[in-house]
């Protein structure tokens, strides 16, 4: 599927970015932020940001996204255990 955007021609010389750069970071962003929020998989966002599920592991975390998805909520649980 193909998705078009409306964005400023400035964007791209403002973020030293060329449209394929930008395009793909957008979609690793959007991966990431999905994957963090729960909303998809490890394998489903490796998939949408077009990598392998190590090479999204290694790319989220240098967005700041951890590899794991537990809750507060989840560990408190597990620790009862």
């Amino acid at each position: 599927m193909k998705l078009e955007l409306d964005l400023p021609s400035g964007i791209f010389a403002s973020l030293r970015r060329s449209p394929q750069e930008f395009t793909h970071e957008l979609v690793l962003a959007a991966a990431a932020k999905w994957y963090e929020n729960g909303q998809l998989s490890q394998e489903r966002a490796a998939e949408l940001a077009g990598c392998s599920r190590g090479e999204f592991l290694l790319l989220i975390s240098k967005l700041g996204v951890s590899p794991y998805q537990e809750t507060e909520g989840d560990l408190k649980q597990a620790a009862r255990w």
